[in-house]
C-alpha cells in the first residue's frame, strides 16, 4: 500500500515539475513550441517506433492497444538532457536544457485489459535570440532581442482490450494545458527610447487517440506484429494578452516603461489535423525485435497571427520514418548480469512540418541505449543517447546539431495477489 501512495505522490509532484519544462532550441520560437515525441524513452531509443510493439511488463505510449498485454503494474518516470550546437553560417553557439519528460502508471485490470494514466510534455518553448542590423560601414545600429519560455503538457488516460483472433483495440483521451510567454525588445543604438512587444497565452484543449494491434505466430520462436494508431483532429484554444509599449532603455539595462501603444486581449485556435501512425515488426518475445514505423499529418493551422510571429514561416505536412529494435541475450541468465541487459538502437528521419524562408525543416537522428535490470520483478533502468541534426545552412536558416541523453526508470509489481493460507 505504501508503494501505491508513493506512486500517487510522484504523479502529483510530476505535475509541478513537468510544468516547468524548458527548451533550448531556436526552433521553439515558432507557434506553440517544439512538439515533444509522444513515446516512452525505450521507444525513442529504438528509432521512435512503438505502434506495433507491446510488452507484458513494460508500458509503451505509441498505441493504447498495447496496454492489453500488460501483466504487471508499471510505474515509469523519465528525464532528458538536451545539448545543442547552433550555427547560422556566420557564428555558432551552444545551449542545453534538462527536464522531466513524463510520469505514467500502467495497470493490468484483467487478463486481457490494461489501463494507463500519466502526464507527459506536449510542447516546449525556450529560446533567447538576437537579431543584429548594421549600416554600410559594418557598424551595429539596431538590435532585436527575442525571448520565450513555457510550454504545454498533457494528462492522459488510456485503455486497451485484447480481442479474439490476435487483435487488440485501445483508446486514449488527453487534456492539454499550458502557458507560453514571448518577448521582443527592439533597440536602436544611441537612442534611449526602445520598443517592447509581449504576448502571454494560456492554452487548453482535448485530444483522443484510437489504436489497433495484430500479431501472428509464424512459429514457436517468431512473431509478426502490426499496428495502427490515429490521433483525431483536435483544437487547442488559446487566450492571452498582447502588449506593445515604448520604454527607456539605459546602458545599465534598467527599463522604464513610457507609452503603451497596444494593450489587447486575444483568442485563437490551433488546429492539429488527424495524425496517422503505421507500424510493423518481427521478433521473438523477450529475445529480440526489429520494427519500422511511418507517421504522417497535415499542416497545423493557426487562426490568429499573434502566435505565428513571422510571415516568412509556413506550416506544411509533416511525417517521420523510424526503424530499430532491441536484443536481449538471455532474460533468465544467472551467470551473467550483462546477458540480462537489453540493448537497443534505431534511427529516424522526419519532416517537421515547418517551412522557413521557403525551405522545409527536416530532422535526422540515430540512437543507442541499454535497459539495465534492477530486480527480479522485471524492473529496469533505461539509458539512451541520441545524436541528430535539424535544419540546414541555407537562406538565413539555422543548423542545429543535438545530443539527447534520456534516463527512465520502470518499476514493475503486482498490485493484486491471491492470498495463500499455510
Amino acid at each position: 500500500m505504501i508503494k501505491h501512495f508513493l506512486g500517487v505522490f510522484i504523479f502529483l509532484f510530476s505535475l509541478q515539475i513537468i510544468a516547468q519544462k524548458n527548451n533550448s532550441s531556436p526552433y521553439s520560437f515558432f507557434g506553440i513550441g517544439d512538439e515533444a515525441v509522444q513515446k516512452s524513452a525505450e521507444e525513442i531509443t529504438m528509432g521512435r517506433i512503438g505502434t506495433a510493439f507491446n510488452s507484458n511488463h513494460q508500458m509503451t505510449f505509441s498505441n493504447p492497444a498495447s496496454l492489453s498485454y500488460l501483466q504487471l503494474t508499471n510505474y515509469t518516470i523519465a528525464g532528458e538532457y538536451k545539448g545543442i550546437r547552433i550555427n547560422d553560417g556566420t557564428k555558432a553557439g551552444s545551449a542545453s536544457s534538462t527536464a522531466l519528460s513524463y510520469f505514467a502508471l500502467g495497470i493490468p485490470l484483467a487478463r486481457r485489459t490494461g489501463l494507463s494514466l500519466g502526464i507527459q510534455s506536449n510542447t516546449a518553448v525556450g529560446y533567447s535570440l538576437q537579431e543584429q542590423f548594421k549600416n554600410n560601414e559594418g557598424e551595429l545600429i539596431e538590435l532585436n532581442d527575442f525571448h520565450g519560455e513555457g510550454g504545454t503538457n498533457r494528462v492522459f488516460m488510456g485503455l486497451g482490450y485484447r480481442l479474439p483472433f490476435n487483435l487488440s483495440l485501445g483508446i486514449e483521451a488527453a487534456y492539454v494545458f499550458g502557458n507560453i510567454k514571448n518577448r521582443l525588445l527592439n533597440r536602436k543604438l544611441g537612442v534611449q527610447l526602445a520598443t517592447m512587444h509581449k504576448t502571454e497565452a494560456t492554452i487548453t484543449g482535448f485530444s483522443t487517440k484510437a489504436g489497433l494491434q495484430y500479431h501472428k505466430n509464424l512459429d514457436k520462436n517468431l512473431t509478426l506484429k502490426a499496428g495502427a494508431a490515429i490521433t483525431f483532429q483536435n483544437n487547442l484554444s488559446t487566450e492571452g494578452d498582447e502588449l506593445l509599449y515604448s520604454l527607456y532603455s539605459r546602458d545599465d539595462e534598467v527599463e522604464i516603461p513610457r507609452d503603451t501603444v497596444v494593450n489587447n486581449s486575444f483568442r485563437s485556435t490551433v488546429t492539429k489535423p488527424l495524425n496517422t501512425q503505421l507500424g510493423a515488426g518481427i521478433g521473438k518475445e523477450n529475445k529480440w525485435y526489429a520494427g519500422i514505423e511511418y507517421s504522417f499529418r497535415d499542416n497545423l493551422q493557426y487562426s490568429n497571427e499573434v502566435l505565428t510571429k513571422n510571415k516568412n514561416i509556413k506550416y506544411i505536412k509533416s511525417n517521420y520514418l523510424g526503424f530499430g529494435g532491441y536484443y536481449l541475450p538471455d532474460i533468465n541468465s544467472i551467470t551473467s548480469y550483462w546477458k540480462r541487459v537489453t540493448y537497443m538502437a534505431g534511427a529516424h528521419f522526419s519532416s517537421t512540418g515547418l517551412e522557413v524562408n521557403g525551405n522545409a525543416i527536416n530532422e535526422f537522428g540515430i540512437s543507442f541505449g541499454v535497459g539495465l535490470p534492477i530486480s527480479k520483478q522485471l524492473s529496469n533502468l533505461n539509458a539512451g543517447i541520441e545524436f541528430g541534426k535539424r535544419g540546414k545552412l541555407k537562406n538565413s536558416l539555422i543548423k542545429e546539431n543535438y545530443i539527447n541523453f534520456r534516463l527512465s526508470l520502470t518499476l514493475s509489481d503486482k498490485w493484486f495477489r491471491k492470498r495463500t493460507i499455510n
